[in-house]
């Protein structure tokens, strides 16, 4: 096999396709050079249900043992099941798992002790240059005793904790139906809402990582078709759908309508800051709907605006001390979660905030969903520089109209605003526009794609 790290090692984590772009060899080599990078003696592990996961992740804490690191499986989980075990134990660790990519997909996320991240700013580029140094000859032989590898159940001590940060024993009782895309979340879900006055409707709860069913990304309208359908079937109360790792979650609501995710943050900003006595920082990036800051604003918090991406946004939680942060793809961050994202606590605090009241879904987040939005919307171009400074050639100097560049171009006016940022990966300009009505969205939506596709 040929390794073309740089195809392997993105800005936040490995992933790439199994076995052609890597293996359990290549897995054995991070275990050692994560170990090294990290300073750390002891470790923790997980993995997801994909079929290539369980020898990925045993090759890696192989590799780690080697180095004389004692390593924890806790096997089957989420990803915040891990960054959980991570806070939890104050162990380094490493999660094996590629999110909603495609079954022939896997990966590893990285973080040191309390779920901090590891990117490439912050071990990420180090440990693959180790591992590139080492491909053809391998780790260099460790003189330490080598470590053990023995296994711990979290499940239990996960739930526990998550449900410690929300009471719902008192709400009224709900029908929820739990689309998991066979993953991760039909495995945590049965845990954390058991003995809850809650009346469960899975769908897709049986673990496979070949997604049988439809692609575990819930942020493609054609992935949440089968949950709008069955909530409206089973006259539900809302749908809630996970991603394959279950680290991000998706609301419908009862007419089986979705739910924006601004919409979600600026609801859980709003409860946050309340058991905060109204006062904290709550973190969003550039995309979220002017909702957020709002919501925030009104509740006595701070917002703060941020770039997109989780790095971007746990560092600034990290350094502001915020309670909450929130992104536009449904990640959703506390404090009380070692800072890093839980769309299971998310979809919590909905449960709470629902069932604490009599009213329905649609109507209790009106008052989170403000403006109307595009969503976000690829263009493929060859010349992303180019296009940019064509949209602020356009938009420059206009009066009452700011730009900013933040992440990529930021165009504001008084009734509307957009972003237009490159994919790091890909040949794509993302536009996400937003105006306090759907025939503004609409036109500012259309002058900045003819730009950008011009």
């Amino acid at each position: 096999m040929t390794a073309d790290l740089s195809q392997l090692v993105k800005a936040y984590d490995v992933r790439g396709v199994v076995p052609d772009q890597w293996d359990e060899t290549l897995a054995e080599l991070f275990g050692a050079a994560f170990v090294q990078v990290t300073g750390a003696d002891a470790i923790v592990t997980g993995h997801d249900m994909r079929p290539s996961s369980p020898g990925l992740s045993r090759a890696f804490a192989r590799g780690a043992a080697a180095r004389g690191v004692d390593v924890t499986e806790i096997g089957l989980c989420s990803t915040d099941q891990l960054y959980y075990a991570s806070g939890a134990f104050g162990l380094a660790g490493a999660m094996f798992t590629a999110s909603h990519n495609p079954a022939q997909y896997n990966g590893i996320k990285m973080c040191r002790p309390g779920a901090a991240p590891v990117g490439q700013d912050t071990g990420l580029s180090e440990i693959r240059e180790l591992v590139e140094s080492w491909i053809d000859s391998g780790a260099p032989t460790s003189d330490a005793t080598p470590g053990t590898i023995t296994q711990r159940d979290t499940l239990e001590g996960y739930s526990a904790h998550l449900r410690g940060l929300v009471d719902l024993t008192s709400i009224r009782p709900l029908k929820v139906v739990v689309d998991a895309g066979n993953g991760m979340g039909g495995h945590t879900v049965p845990t954390v809402f058991a003995g809850l006055p809650l009346t469960l409707v899975p769908m897709y709860f049986e673990l496979d990582g070949t997604f049988p069913n439809h692609e575990a990304n819930p942020l493609d309208p054609a992935n949440i078709v089968d949950l709008q359908k069955r909530v409206r079937e089973e006259d539900a109360d809302l749908g809630i759908a996970f991603d394959g790792d279950a680290d991000r979650c998706f609301v419908v609501d009862e007419r089986g309508e979705p739910v924006s995710p601004s919409a979600i943050t600026a609801l859980v900003a709003a409860r946050e800051l309340a058991r905060n006595g109204g006062k904290g920082t709550v973190i969003h990036n550039l995309i979220t709907s002017w909702s957020v800051p709002e919501v925030v604003r009104e509740n006595g918090g701070t917002p703060v605006r941020t770039r997109v991406g989780h790095s971007f946004i746990k560092a600034e939680m990290a350094t502001s001390g915020a309670i909450f942060g929130g992104e536009h793809s449904a990640h959703y961050y506390f404090k009380d979660f070692w800072n890093a994202d839980t769309g299971m606590l998310a979809a919590l605090h909905v449960l709470a905030a629902l069932g604490g009241q009599e009213g329905t879904l649609s109507a209790l987040v009106a008052q989170y969903d403000r403006y109307a939005g595009s969503g976000e919307i690829n263009s493929t171009v060859d010349d992303q520089a180019g296009r940019l400074a064509a949209i602020k050639a356009t938009y420059e100097g206009r009066e009452d109209i700011t730009l900013d560049e933040l992440d990529g171009l930021t165009v504001t006016a008084t009734d509307w605003w957009f972003n237009v940022r490159p994919s790091n990966t890909e040949p794509l300009l993302r536009l996400n526009a937003e105006a306090r009505d759907e025939p503004t969205m609409v036109k500012v939506r259309d002058e900045a794609l003819a730009i950008i596709r011009g």
